[in-house]
């Protein structure tokens, strides 16, 4: 699936109406450039989680936990990129939260199977985003036909 997005509100929608078709132990990762709307994206997110504290990218700690209606595992591996250390991503990939992880080309050995792969790219217009939308598994098969209805 590929859609359009015109502003950082419209990403951050997305992903709100994204947040409300996730179940526990869900797995979403985040393909696009520096500034492509990764953490914007992830924000929706959280909102459509009803996370309240403000969130952040969590470059430099790898990993920050944020409590809502489920938890949110906001993950950034970029700094992993020639490390491939485990940081006990099972544990937060089979929880009771949604991880959502930016970069995770870097980890690809330690993702589950069943996931939503999201890219982000930029446009010739610097305000629109081509977001594609890659599932696997029956389960965000369905969630993607859900978001196209």
């Amino acid at each position: 699936m590929k859609i359009q997005l015109h502003s950082p509100e419209e990403t951050k929608t997305f992903g709100e109406r994204l947040a409300r078709l996730l179940h526990p132990g869900d797995v979403i990762t985040l393909e696009g450039q520096l500034g492509a709307g990764k953490t914007t994206f992830t924000k929706g997110i959280a909102s459509g989680l009803e996370v309240k504290r403000y969130i952040t990218s969590p470059t430099f700690t790898i990993v920050k936990e944020y409590r809502g209606k489920m938890p949110l595992y906001h993950m950034d591996v970029y700094r992993l990129e020639d490390s491939l250390e485990d940081i006990g991503f099972d544990e937060y990939f089979h929880s009771n939260g949604i991880s959502v992880v930016e970069w995770a080309g870097f980890i690809e050995p330690y993702l589950p199977e069943n996931r939503l792969d999201i890219s982000i790219h930029y446009t010739e217009d610097e305000d629109i985003r081509e977001i594609y939308l890659n599932p696997y598994g029956s389960h965000f098969e369905q969630v993607v036909n859900e978001l196209q209805g």
